[in-house]
């Protein structure tokens, strides 16, 4: 399974989202008119990273330019792996 589905399937079922994984897009914004997410939800995706992938969002700033999409969250989340 790829980054991208993995993560899809991860927010839909740990978030309760309405959206199904294959419903949500790689350009859909997580916050707003996108995924409708809010500040409690980025926090509870901050630990969903860190419980299921072993991830970390160091800050606010390194979160606010990883949440803005599924395709900057999938990037970020790529990049990290690759470190390990």
């Amino acid at each position: 399974m790829d980054t991208a589905t993995k993560l899809k399937e991860l927010l839909s079922k740990e978030l309760n989202l309405k959206l199904k994984p294959e419903e949500i897009t790689d350009d859909m914004p997580l916050f707003g008119e996108g995924l409708g997410l809010d500040s409690l939800d980025a926090v509870e995706i901050v630990v969903i990273l860190k419980k299921h992938l072993g991830v970390t969002i160091v800050d606010s700033a390194q979160a606010k330019e990883v949440f803005v999409s599924m395709k900057t969250l999938t990037d970020f989340v790529e990049k990290e792996l690759g470190r390990k």
